[in-house]
């Protein structure tokens, strides 16, 4: 019988993903919070762990606020925008136009660029080896300080699991508003 190389009792050997138990585990994303092995298309090996965590958690949460956006304007209209209230939350960004969508478009990236210290790029975000992706020091009533790191881990979960949810609910509505023409609601 032929010997066997290193490398195929290294794949046999390999330990599998507990999300997708037919490929291997993503070594970079061990001990990670909310990781459960899932990186299919390897970014963990392309890209800087620190990076890819902070962007799930800034799309969990604009994804948790647009959620929450596109549920509320069905139900919920200021008096001063009567005039622009729309049905199906698809049309919003038609309704207040472009100058008004450029200005969020703006704002966000100053805060972008002011909560980062001017470094939002995927090269010098992380220059800082202290910098916690996800953590902007954001904690005026001193909540978070209260916190043993047990209790911080566990928000942080809730945070991520909220957040991945978060992202494929704001991706069914906005579907099934452009899918069926009607308003969620």
């Amino acid at each position: 019988a032929p010997a066997q190389t290193g490398k195929a009792v290294t794949a046999l050997n390999a330990e599998m993903s507990e999300a997708l138990p037919f490929l291997t585990n993503p070594s970079k994303t061990d001990g990670l919070i909310g990781s459960v092995g899932f990186d299919p298309l390897g970014f963990s090996d392309k890209w800087d762990v620190k990076w890819l965590q902070e962007s799930e958690i800034k799309h969990g949460r604009v994804a948790m606020l647009a959620a929450t956006g596109f549920v509320t304007s069905q139900v919920i209209n200021f008096p001063m925008y009567q005039d622009m209230h729309v049905d199906d939350s698809n049309m919003a960004p038609t309704a207040i136009g472009a100058s008004a969508f450029l200005q969020i478009i703006f704002a966000a990236g100053f805060e972008e660029w002011r909560t980062n210290k001017g470094k939002i790029t995927m090269a010098d975000m992380f220059s800082d080896p202290d910098r916690v992706p996800g953590e902007l020091g954001f904690d005026p009533q001193g909540f978070l300080t209260k916190k043993s790191e047990a209790d911080m881990n566990k928000l942080r979960l809730q945070e991520i699991k909220n957040g991945r949810l978060a992202m494929l609910a704001i991706g069914g509505m906005i579907h099934h508003n452009w899918i069926t023409g009607e308003a969620l609601l």
